[in-house]
């Protein structure tokens, strides 16, 4: 009797060991993927604030969309007009 309970205590303490290394094993793949997924989240975040700003710039020209100076400031920057006589220096040294 004592024999099979030997063997009994001996191969539980396998099984609970084995148990204990995928455990280990599963927790720290677990804790990778949450890692990467934290990356991830911080990347896309960023886009997101990116967007928001556009938005909010793109929003304060159309409702200032009457205004001169934002007219002027599309004018010249977006759409590379100028004012007549006025003088172009375009620098070539690069």
């Amino acid at each position: 009797m004592k024999i099979k309970l030997r063997k009994a205590s001996i191969f539980a303490k396998i099984v609970i060991v084995a148990l204990l290394l995928y455990a280990g094993v599963s927790l720290v793949q677990l804790n990778q993927r949450i890692g990467q997924a934290q990356t991830e989240q911080a990347a896309l975040q960023e886009e997101v604030d990116a967007y928001v700003r556009e938005n909010a710039e793109l929003s304060y020209k159309i409702e200032h969309s009457e205004d001169e100076d934002i007219i002027e400031d599309i004018a010249r920057n977006e759409l590379g007009l100028v004012e007549p006589g006025e003088k172009i220096f375009i620098d070539v040294s690069n």
